[in-house]
Parts: C-alpha cells; structure tokens; sequence
C-alpha cells in the first residue's frame, strides 16, 4: 500500500520525487499483472490491464506530474508537486 507522507523517513533514495515513485512501484507489483501473468509493470500500465487497480494510474499521473514540476522554472518558487 502507499507510504504517502508518514513514512517518507524510510526511503532511502533521495532524489526528487522518489516517494513517488516507491508508491507506484508497489503499487504495481501487487497486481495480478505482474505477479500472476508475468508481465512488466510497465507493460501491465500501457496495455491498461483490468487487473490494474485506477490507483495505480493516479500515480502515474502524479509522478509525471511531480516529475514534470522539476523542469519548470516557476515551481522553483512554489515547490514540487507530490513528496
């Protein structure tokens, strides 16, 4: 399940967005996609997968987001989207 904002202590990569990205990793991997069909994560999200949970979409999308934040020059000054 998600770690969001309690547990970002645990996390041992540091970069941008790496809360992010932890959720959607096991958010993944927890689906019959990856573990029953053995398939990829990132095949399990492109073929839009029924056993893929709309959570994990979500989080998709917001680590796009977060991701996308660290290019632009005005979220300098408001800060990164996500954790």
């Amino acid at each position: 399940m998600p770690k969001y904002y309690d547990e970002i202590a645990e996390i041992h990569d540091k970069k941008p967005c790496a809360g992010l990205r932890e959720d959607l990793k096991a958010c993944l991997i927890s689906t019959d996609c990856v573990r029953v069909h053995k398939r990829t994560p990132k095949d399990c999200l492109l073929s839009h997968d029924s056993s893929v949970p709309g959570e994990c979409y979500q989080l998709r999308q917001t680590f796009f987001e977060c991701k996308r934040s660290l290019l632009d020059n005005r979220q300098r000054f408001r800060g990164r989207k996500g954790y």
